[in-house]
């Protein structure tokens, strides 16, 4: 039987490797576009600062537990990426794709996110890390979805 201990870890790491999935996209994303979308490569760059501030705190909370922090990313998060680059050969990188792969990158962030949660007996201060990196994560969840909204058919 998994002890609390062991869940909290757990699911810290998984957290850990939901933020490493989301710098690698990212990274892949501001590869798939062209010059004149410099703005989405500021943006891009400020979620892979943001998630690797995220996993910093994460990686710290792991340490204190006296737990390994996980480097690797999830299964998921690497068929994301492998299904952004088939995508991209037979799209092109037009900026509505790109958007829309950062997109399904960002829902499986939340979907990640809301079943941590979901789990019983997190301590309180790991409960409230957990919902603050999610509201922020929302947020550029709802920018990147805006964004995509606004690209023409």
């Amino acid at each position: 039987m998994e002890t609390t201990h062991d869940m909290t870890t757990t699911i810290l790491n998984d957290l850990v490797e939901i933020n490493n999935d989301r710098i690698v996209g990212y990274q892949k994303a501001i590869e798939e576009l062209t010059d004149s979308d410099s703005d989405l490569k500021v943006l891009f760059t400020g979620m892979i600062a943001e998630s690797q501030t995220y996993k910093m705190a994460l990686a710290s909370e792991i340490s204190a537990l006296g737990d390994k922090v996980d480097t690797g990313t999830t299964n998921s998060g690497k068929i994301y990426r492998a299904w952004m680059d088939l995508k991209a050969m037979f799209t092109g990188r037009d900026r509505k794709t790109v958007l829309e792969n950062c997109e399904f990158g960002e829902d499986a962030a939340q979907k990640a996110y809301r079943m941590a949660l979901e789990s019983e007996g997190l301590p309180s201060n790991i409960r409230e890390m957990i919902l603050t990196q999610k509201a922020a994560l929302k947020e550029s969840h709802d920018k990147i979805k805006s964004l995509r909204d606004m690209q023409h058919m």
